[in-house]
């Protein structure tokens, strides 16, 4: 069946097998989503570096719903999100928008593969900071309603800024290696 395989590598990936990718990936996320550090309503974690090394690996379509993977196991319940968070509520939190605009940077960050852009760093880096730049827009969006929007950018920007660029900066080098698509 053409219609149930995707090229990958030049062998042909499966339904289940982009499946488990899918779901691996989304854990990946979920396992650096561990990696936190609580300062204030929006922690310092591991989920944006995540979300750009499984969008890197897997290519726009499938990083997007390794995302959305992720995004459903937290609002079933599973702690998930960062710091062993987990329901609907977080996303009607603080941080939703953050965690709702992870989508978005999974499709730009899958990009570097789609476009066979993973041994260009410039072009790897610019899309990293367009991705990193969605999620600030979305999550700084629903967090001004918690915070004021006179605040948002000293809480909700700030202080992501240095380690943004380091996760960004080790997405590019991790670019080279991790692409397991060309096309999705």
């Amino acid at each position: 069946m053409t219609g149930s395989r995707v090229l990958t590598n030049s062998r042909p990936r499966t339904v289940g097998l982009s499946l488990i990718l899918i779901l691996c990936g989304s854990w990946m996320i979920a396992a650096m989503a561990q990696l936190s550090i609580p300062i204030g309503p929006v922690p310092i974690s591991g989920q944006t570096l995540g979300v750009f090394l499984v969008a890197i690996a897997l290519g726009p379509v499938h990083g997007m719903l390794a995302v959305i993977t992720y995004l459903a196991q937290g609002i079933a319940g599973l702690p998930v999100f960062a710091g062993g968070m987990a329901g609907a509520a977080v996303l009607m939190g603080p941080t939703g928008g953050y965690l709702i605009g992870f989508i978005a940077a999974a499709w730009i960050a899958g990009q570097i593969s789609a476009r066979r852009l993973n041994h260009k760093p410039t072009a790897s880096a610019a899309l990293l900071v367009l991705a990193t730049a969605s999620v600030y827009l979305l999550g700084a969006a629903r967090l001004s309603t918690f915070v004021g929007g006179e605040n948002v950018i000293s809480i909700g920007v700030t202080p992501f800024l240095f380690g943004d660029v380091l996760k960004a900066g080790i997405a590019v080098l991790a670019a080279p290696m991790i692409s397991l698509t060309k096309n999705t």
